[in-house]
């Protein structure tokens, strides 16, 4: 129902943009109009597109990062919840891990630091003076964007799985466990963090933090079943070697995307490439 649309490459990574995504401009808007203050909601939407834009570049950060250490990123996505930008792998090094998830939070820093910098040379950043309702639109506009970046900052830090915070915490466990025991640990401290966040902004109303929540804790135990997956895919790998049943396959394709899928039909693991399904693990 929702397609997406490709803004372009950014440093050789095709970007786009999720058709959801504009259901948050229009929800501005919408709520700006009928509150008869259509120019100050045409400034919020403004503003969310510049917040947007600094959104894409943490994803960019994570993508330059890892291409660093030769892992590709397939695309970046801008979502109405955020960005992600899909990585065909996370590195096994927890040492990679970290700087992989760092990036994304240090390019928010950078900006709020480049945007303070701007402010003083203007005169702007003085003791007190950081209330935007206190400074003409322009400086507000611009103290908000810088805000908006130290938010976006220590957000993404909070060690809730996958979030960047997460990733780290799994990235420092897997110094001293397995990263399937590793993973776990960070899901369930992820999920803790998710349940308490849910609860609390259905008691506050703040229904958006309780979706986000939602979203994380999903996400967590998704990508939890895909380390599961892969753990399973190296134990039977392994067999394979020693003399287990790994045989080519040639169905047509299953879905558009790569990895390994549980086929209890087959009581097989199945791997696909690009929505083809190229072998087989037996059980």
């Amino acid at each position: 129902m929702f397609g997406s649309l490709r803004l372009g490459k950014f440093f050789g990574i095709d970007t786009y943009v999720h058709g959801t995504f504009w259901l948050l401009p229009l929800f501005v808007l919408v709520g700006g109009v009928a509150g008869g203050n259509v120019s100050g909601a045409a400034g919020e939407v403004l503003f969310l597109f510049s917040l947007f834009g600094c959104v894409a570049l943490h994803e960019v950060g994570h993508a330059l990062a890892a291409r660093y250490y030769g892992v590709r990123t397939r695309d970046i996505t801008l979502y109405p919840m955020g960005g992600v930008a899909s990585l065909e792998r996370m590195p096994e090094k927890p040492g990679q891990e970290v700087v992989i998830a760092l990036a994304g939070p240090a390019v928010n820093l950078a900006i709020a630091a480049g945007i303070f910098v701007g402010l003083l040379g203007g005169g702007v950043a003085l003791p007190g003076s950081f209330d935007p309702s206190a400074l003409d639109a322009v400086d507000g506009f611009v103290v908000r964007l810088m805000q908006a970046n130290l938010f976006l900052l220590l957000f993404n830090l909070i060690p809730a799985f996958p979030m960047d915070g997460g990733r780290v915490l799994r990235a420092v466990l897997a110094t001293g466990m397995s990263r399937l025991d590793a993973t776990k640990a960070a899901v369930g401290v992820g999920s803790v963090l998710a349940v308490v966040g849910g609860v609390y902004g259905l008691m506050a109303g703040h229904f958006m933090l309780t979706f986000v929540a939602v979203v994380v804790f999903l996400l967590g135990h998704a990508e939890l079943a895909a380390v599961r997956a892969e753990d399973s895919r190296w134990r039977w790998g392994r067999s394979g070697e020693d003399g287990g049943a790994i045989r080519v396959i040639d169905v047509r394709p299953h879905e558009t995307f790569s990895g390994w899928v549980w086929d209890a039909r087959r009581r097989a693991w199945v791997e696909w490439r690009d929505g083809v399904a190229v072998r087989e693990i037996l059980n």
